[in-house]
């Protein structure tokens, strides 16, 4: 990797400046200025670099001297170009798969330039543009049935979302139980996977509790088979929440992802276009979806909840909890997951204010006001994001389970791969 990455150095260099003629080159070459666009872009926009453990000469040399953004826009249509002036014919199926997702990256990267540069889209329109899926968009009113049979399971008086909130309250994790708690799960889901993914020998992870973010979890990854997992303790988590967020940002979910990733194409073939995950990007459809998947895989059918009662209620101090019945729950807001995808695009397209907002997700996520408010802190700050969760979720399903009976070789297949959004459908 070294070598090849003093071999693109001066080309790096340069291109932080300004955009290169048109030549006839190689992917090679492409994907060193791809890197050094997604790099630049990242200087304009905090977070949307959200991994990056190529060499530091080329992110010192993209945060020396970063093109403005009309210049970024060029400097992506030209790399368009130049990818379509690759012939792949007769190509080894990487070699045109390669291809195929560099133009998409690309693609993705010059729609969040207009997105910077001003343009609005509607949410459908953006998502499609960022992550290569156009999600559906439903009335609210489609997903009331949901609402009326989990009426049926957590009866009584008062608000439907006051009745869950009271109910789950049993499943919290206190305080000064949380860290190990979580710690215990993030194992659990570790041993699963590793029973049928080979992992590289030298993963690891920390992990830490923080608080005052839009998000509940997060995992950053820093290279060389290690990230850092964050988990955010402002608001209750539940027995069921630390199994999510092991697998999810754990195994076989993002952890496992970039890892494979990195051995698989920098380490192994020096594509180092894999050096760099840019946020918004086919790639996070991708990476959240089977993370979300990944939950499933770990612990299938009722696994969960049989786990949370014998391993994580005794660890976290809970008793005479009714862990079958919250996981028949857990299964029914499932299905209400994609309603946020059409309050979102309400909210966004400005056509319902923040309160009613709020009250919308409250409703339809069955949670308490100041937790729908997070969620909408979340939808500002990540928009169209939010459809990589539960449609990457059922999308990368129904790939897996129709590639075979053994689901975790599809899955290892599809985390160490570049397959896009579109080849899942």
């Amino acid at each position: 990797m070294r070598v090849l990455a003093l071999s693109f150095l001066m080309l790096l260099g340069a291109c932080a400046t300004t955009p290169a003629a048109i030549p006839s080159d190689g992917l090679d070459r492409i994907a060193a200025d791809y890197v050094a666009l997604i790099l630049e872009i990242g200087e304009h926009e905090p977070g949307y670099v959200d991994a990056y453990y190529g060499p530091p000469e080329w992110q010192a040399a993209a945060t020396a001297n970063p093109r403005d953004l009309p210049a970024l826009t060029a400097g992506a249509a030209t790399l368009t170009t130049r990818l379509k002036a690759v012939s792949v014919v007769g190509a080894e199926a990487a070699t045109v798969q390669r291809r195929h997702y560099l133009l998409a990256h690309v693609a993705a990267a010059a729609a969040r330039l207009r997105m910077l540069s001003g343009e609005t889209m509607s949410f459908a329109d953006e998502a499609e543009a960022l992550f290569g899926i156009r999600p559906e968009l439903r009335p609210l009113t489609a997903y009331d049935p949901v609402l009326a049979e989990i009426d049926a399971l957590v009866p009584g008086p008062g608000p439907l979302a006051d009745r869950v909130t009271a109910f789950k309250a049993a499943f919290v994790i206190p305080g000064d139980r949380l860290e190990p708690v979580i710690a215990t799960a993030i194992a659990e889901c570790r041993t699963r996977t590793a029973r049928h993914i080979t992992l590289p020998a030298n993963e690891r992870f920390t992990l830490s509790l923080v608080g005052d973010k839009a998000w509940s979890g997060y995992n950053y990854y820093l290279g060389d088979a290690a990230s850092r997992i964050e988990i955010n303790a402002d608001f209750p988590i539940h027995t069921e929440r630390a199994v999510d967020l092991g697998c999810h940002e754990g195994y076989p979910g993002h952890h496992v992802y970039n890892a494979l990733l990195e051995q698989t194409f920098v380490r192994d073939r020096g594509w180092v276009e894999m050096s760099v995950y840019p946020l918004f990007s086919p790639m996070s459809f991708v990476a959240e979806g089977s993370a979300n998947y990944g939950i499933d895989l770990a612990f299938p059918g009722d696994e969960s909840a049989r786990y949370e009662a014998a391993v994580l209620a005794p660890l976290a101090g809970i008793t005479d909890a009714d862990f079958a019945r919250k996981a028949r729950l857990g299964a029914l807001m499932r299905r209400l997951a994609r309603a946020e995808y059409t309050i979102a695009d309400d909210f966004l397209s400005g056509r319902v204010p923040r309160d009613e907002t709020i009250t919308r997700l409250a409703t339809y996520s069955l949670t308490t006001p100041d937790k729908a408010a997070q969620r909408l802190r979340f939808i500002e700050t990540y928009r169209s994001y939010i459809i990589n969760y539960g449609l990457g979720r059922d999308t990368v399903q129904a790939w897996v389970e129709r590639q075979g009976p053994d689901h975790w070789a599809a899955m290892e297949t599809l985390l160490s791969s570049q397959i896009l959004p579109v080849d899942l459908k």
